[in-house]
């Protein structure tokens, strides 16, 4: 159990009378399988968490935990809740030290049992970014925190690759929403939901009015509609045969966005699946020339044979030399 979901936990027994393990799970965003596991090592380190069946049954924390709380100040309290970031993101939101001095609070009153054992910090560190990430320019979430805690609307200058300038916009701001180490904000634009990369947003300020959020959304349930829509809506999937010399290579590039099929299988090459969020993007296949064999579909054949004749024009011989 990480430290942040351990006082997330804590605090979700201690402010309930008793909860689910399902209501547990889905408070902090994980499996059945993984509350059961952190409730037996609450159990196994010693603190009295108990369950009982029923209607009015539940997971209850007994009085007297030996774990006090109240020794952590709001903004102690805030920043350990943010559950699933690693330290450098963290460090992004000027949140390390505070971390730093909750976890020092909670190691004191840990039970003797689990004091033979490592703190997890020594022995665990994630890193969400992904490999070859350079480093993000433009607008850090540490200057940003602020305007968007304040709950105001902000009007913002957003740079997009595919515009010669940056557009201003007014927003009405959810939060900011870590992925795959890059930092957004996820905000409506005329009631429309929107992710902006950080990075991209080259000026900000508050406007003098609150947000208007739309009804029954929350950060969490618009970023997790975008993701979908993303999903669905602005990816290509590539059907294709890749050497059996290439596959290893293909997957360190592409990573999870590459699927093997298992069952077509032969001697010489292994049938993949590759996602793309553009058409554009399956350029990236040229580098390995004719030891991949894309099947379909039919406009990503024919984008590639249009680079392929561009390319070739390109180095053609001139008629001068």
């Amino acid at each position: 159990m990480t430290p942040d979901r351990f006082f997330a936990l804590m605090l979700l027994l201690e402010s309930r009378d008793g909860a689910t393990t399902q209501e547990l799970a889905s408070a902090l965003g994980v499996s059945l399988r993984t509350i059961n596991r952190d409730l037996n090592w609450l159990r196994d380190a010693g603190l009295p968490v108990t369950a009982h069946r029923g209607r009015l049954g539940g997971v209850t924390m007994l009085p007297g935990s030996g774990l006090d709380l109240t020794r952590l100040t709001p903004d102690e309290r805030d920043h350990l809740s943010l559950v699933g970031l690693d330290e450098k993101q963290r460090a992004e939101l000027d949140a390390s030290v505070d971390r730093r001095r909750v976890l020092d609070k909670i190691a004191a009153t840990q039970s003797r049992r689990v004091h033979d054992l490592l703190p997890l910090p020594d022995v665990v560190h994630v890193d969400s970014r992904p490999w070859l990430h350079t480093s993000a320019s433009g607008t850090t979430p540490a200057s940003l925190i602020g305007s968007v805690r304040r709950g105001r609307r902000l009007r913002i200058e957003y740079g997009s690759p595919r515009e010669p300038c940056p557009r201003e916009l007014v927003v009405d701001p959810y939060g900011l929403f870590a992925k795959a180490g890059i930092w957004y904000l996820v905000a409506d634009c005329a009631r429309v939901p929107r992710m902006y990369r950080l990075e991209r947003i080259t000026m900000w300020k508050e406007v003098d009015q609150p947000r208007r959020l739309r009804e029954n959304q929350t950060l969490a349930t618009v970023a997790a509609a975008l993701i979908d829509q993303w999903a669905h809506n602005h990816a290509i999937e590539v059907n294709a045969t890749i050497d059996q010399t290439q596959i290893k290579r293909a997957q360190r590039i592409f990573g999870l966005r590459l699927v093997r099929d298992d069952h077509e299988e032969s001697a010489t090459g292994h049938q993949v699946t590759i996602r793309f969020q553009h058409l554009e993007d399956v350029r990236a296949l040229l580098p390995f020339g004719n030891a991949i064999t894309v099947h379909g579909p039919t406009e990503a054949r024919a984008h590639l044979r249009a680079l392929a004749a561009d390319l070739a024009r390109h180095y053609a011989p001139s008629p001068t030399s």
